[in-house]
């Protein structure tokens, strides 16, 4: 897409194919080193006020790593992963360790544990959600198919919802519709944990 076309007027599409490339030009060093940073600032900003959060297993590109869950997990803190099934709010599992992890649909890394129903997310008083970018106002573009903006409104008022990505997916403005869920903050490698929405 040229320059000079304003990037708030790019659609959803245009935005995904642009954040997927970037992720995929990232090499492995770049990554791992991302993925440090990220640990890092979750136990030093994140962790201490936690007591039950939901979480995921990052796959392929997406910036993160089991070591942010195994940290929680060393703290005493009780993680909750998605279960992928069918359409609507996601289910959740407890994962205790990587040995307990395996594969369900789409690749995506699943708790053996047994399984909870969707409104086991209104334990939680953080939410550590994926997402290809996000914006400043706290819009979260994700990959379409409407997993979390279906789950998110089961969990507590009171819990922080916290989208993880590479600093260069902050932007400034994203497309967002209707039953997009705003975010509070952004956690990224360089920044740290950014607050969203504040004016």
């Amino acid at each position: 897409m040229p320059e000079h076309i304003d990037p708030s007027s790019r659609t959803k599409a245009a935005w995904r194919r642009r954040l997927l490339d970037g992720r995929a030009a990232q090499g492995d060093p770049g990554r791992a080193a991302d993925a440090a940073a990220l640990t890092t600032h979750f136990v030093e900003s994140l962790l201490p006020a936690a007591g039950t959060i939901c979480a995921y297993v990052p796959i392929g590109t997406e910036p993160g790593s089991l070591a942010m869950l195994d940290a929680a997990v060393a703290a005493g803190v009780r993680v909750l992963l998605p279960l992928t099934g069918a359409p609507g709010p996601l289910s959740w599992a407890q994962y205790n360790s990587a040995a307990g992890l395996h594969t369900g649909r789409f690749g995506l890394r699943e708790p053996d544990g047994p399984p909870l129903p969707p409104t086991a997310i209104s334990a939680a008083s953080l939410i550590l959600i994926p997402a290809l970018g996000a914006d400043r106002r706290g819009v979260r573009l994700g990959r379409g198919a409407g997993h979390y903006d279906r789950s998110l409104p089961l969990a507590s008022p009171d819990a922080a919802f916290v989208v993880v990505v590479r600093d260069a997916e902050l932007v400034a403005h994203l497309p967002h519709d209707p039953h997009d869920v705003a975010m509070d903050y952004a956690l990224t490698p360089d920044l740290g944990l950014v607050q969203l929405g504040a004016t």
